[in-house]
């Protein structure tokens, strides 16, 4: 018998966890997904038991999709990953409410949760969103682990008929750095539209790669950007370091987040 798939959508009372929600459903439909949506108590259960129980409806009705409920008691951060372990779902989606801190998953350790999931997150802040994906940001940098972001980049796009957006962020006091990003971002443009997906390249010199990211996200009106996370890096692997942390914190478009896989020995790409 095959293994179900998962969308794990964490749920609180906030609208923004619903609009969180309503951004799995295409999700679901592309990974043949069923939706658990998971609600950790904290005030009354009965209350939040019918209201689940609602949305769990509604959510079938409007989305065509098979919707689960789940519940559990704690922290909600600890409850969400035992979970997400459980389940290994596909991705996590998560909304958030605000600027994080350093306490906080809808509320509550967002940040660590998403840096330290072994699931991919795709965390949604901000209430307008398109229905579907159009532009998909790929930031670049020279670590392996980053270079595992463009074949799930390729793959969203063919979904979702989007186009790939490369940045490539080099700091000018860096001239071997430079080169070599510039250079892998040209290989990596040819590689994707080489797959028939449209593709663009950007290389902007900045010592703030993460306000340039969430900048050009704007600017290109981007629907999606890709990080990896991991602990915390040197310059040259800044998107799977805190900067990854704080380009989730500040921007306002979904970020899926993706955990480096241990064995990257099958990366077609060579930079240097």
């Amino acid at each position: 018998m095959a293994k179900k798939n998962y969308i794990l959508v964490p749920i609180d009372s906030t609208e923004q966890t619903r609009v969180a929600l309503r951004q799995s459903y295409n999700l679901a439909r592309y990974t043949h997904s069923e939706v658990v949506l998971l609600h950790v108590f904290e005030k009354d259960e009965t209350r939040e038991v019918e209201y689940m129980q609602v949305l769990a409806k509604e959510t079938e009705k409007v989305s065509g999709l098979v919707v689960k409920v789940r519940y559990a008691s704690g922290n909600v951060f600890t409850e969400t990953m035992k979970v997400a372990d459980e389940l290994e779902p596909v991705i996590i989606v998560l909304g958030l409410t605000s600027k994080m801190s350093s306490k906080d998953i809808i509320g509550q350790s967002a940040s660590k949760f998403i840096r330290e999931s072994k699931h991919p997150v795709l965390s949604i802040r901000g209430m307008e969103h398109r229905d579907g994906c159009e532009n998909i940001l790929l930031p670049l940098d020279l670590t392996k682990e980053t270079r595992q972001k463009v074949d799930k980049a390729i793959e969203f796009a063919k979904y979702f008929n989007a186009a790939i957006r490369i940045l490539s962020v080099f700091s000018l006091k860096d001239t071997e750095y430079e080169n070599k990003i510039l250079a892998y971002a040209h290989q990596v443009k040819s590689y994707i539209k080489s797959k028939g997906i449209p593709c663009t390249n950007k290389s902007v010199p900045s010592e703030d790669i993460a306000e340039t990211v969430v900048l050009y996200a704007d600017k290109i009106e981007a629907d999606l950007i890709m990080i990896m996370t991991k602990a915390e890096l040197n310059f040259k692997e800044f998107l799977i370091g805190t900067t990854a942390q704080r380009i989730v914190d500040e921007s306002t478009v979904p970020i899926l987040s993706l955990r480096p896989m241990k064995d990257t020995s099958t990366v077609i790409f060579n930079p240097y």
